[in-house]
């Protein structure tokens, strides 16, 4: 399956008692990939994946697939850490999961290992992983930065489909790679606010947990790209930045459960420590950045065809 479109990384809603509240995370998957969504990414950052336990991350995955099965839709996979034998175990157990499209593995973390140590990492999963692998690039989380050249390098490993690149500005390697990926390798915006002129250098899609909101407008930014529309993909561009400019004001996902829980989609706003909840300015400024979607675009900001849809 293809690595395209919008892809949503969802978050664990939890109940009163603590627990996942499975009902509302089978509810937003269904929701997101009604609205048009490609597919989602279970177990992402967004999805506090470090802050849960191994019999919650299997139930979450469980939930994924079976909507991902349901909508013919594409399950990206959150698995592995900075340990090279550990994340080989880890994408082992996804080898049973045949709904799995592909794992999102990020680039070693905390130890540092240089450009070359992370070339030999994943080239050791590659060898190995039972599905295909997504590079997720994000150099202030790992403080391991890559050059375009290191990127190449791994872009031609057999068994990886592609790379989440969430560098937070759009540089030289991104850039660079975006000119000509090798075939079949996917760059996938990571950054939401960058989402717009990543799509419109020619990135195939997106990683987009703003898109838990909106989810159709995203849908339709990334169409517009596609086709072409520079005036109605740059406008809408605009817009959908300050929605998620506003889900970023805070550590991810905290202003996200806030609003979530806020429009009656999700039990609790609760998060798990050491992340806190959303101060409730910071909810109502994405609230009202979502109210301002719906109304009517300016004049000259694209056509009225791109105003009005949710």
């Amino acid at each position: 399956m293809a690595l395209n479109g919008i892809l949503v990384p969802l978050i664990t809603p939890f109940a009163a008692d603590g627990t996942i509240a499975a009902g509302a995370l089978r509810a937003l998957a269904r929701d997101v990939l009604d609205q048009g969504a490609a597919g989602i990414v279970a177990l992402g950052t967004t999805g506090e994946a470090a802050a849960l336990d191994g019999g919650e991350r299997s139930l979450v995955t469980d939930l994924c697939a079976e909507a991902c099965r349901e909508y013919g839709a594409c399950l990206v996979v959150g698995a592995g850490s900075n340990d090279t034998r550990g994340t080989v175990a880890a994408l082992a157990e996804l080898g049973g999961r045949p709904q799995v499209t592909a794992a999102l593995v990020p680039v070693p973390y905390y130890s540092r290992p240089g450009e070359a140590g992370v070339v030999a990492h994943f080239t050791r999963l590659a060898a190995r992983s039972p599905v295909p692998l997504v590079i997720y690039h994000v150099p202030h989380r790992t403080a391991q930065p890559l050059g375009a050249a290191a990127l190449r390098e791994l872009a031609a490993l057999p068994n990886v489909a592609g790379v989440k690149f969430a560098g937070g500005v759009l540089d030289g390697p991104a850039i660079e790679l975006l000119a000509g990926p090798p075939p079949g390798f996917a760059v996938l915006a990571g950054d939401d606010m960058l989402l717009s002129p990543m799509l419109a250098l020619g990135a195939p899609g997106g990683i987009v947990a703003s898109a838990h909101l909106a989810t159709a407008r995203f849908v339709q930014l990334a169409e517009a790209w596609g086709r072409g529309e520079v005036a109605d993909a740059r406008a809408l561009g605009h817009r959908l930045a300050g929605v998620s400019a506003a889900v970023f004001a805070e550590p991810n996902p905290v202003v996200l459960k806030g609003a979530l829980h806020a429009l009656g989609r999700i039990p609790t706003p609760d998060v798990r420590l050491p992340l806190l909840p959303a101060g409730p300015g910071a909810v109502r400024a994405l609230l009202h950045r979502l109210e301002e979607l719906d109304r009517p675009e300016p004049v000259g900001a694209g056509t009225p065809r791109t105003a009005g849809v949710r």
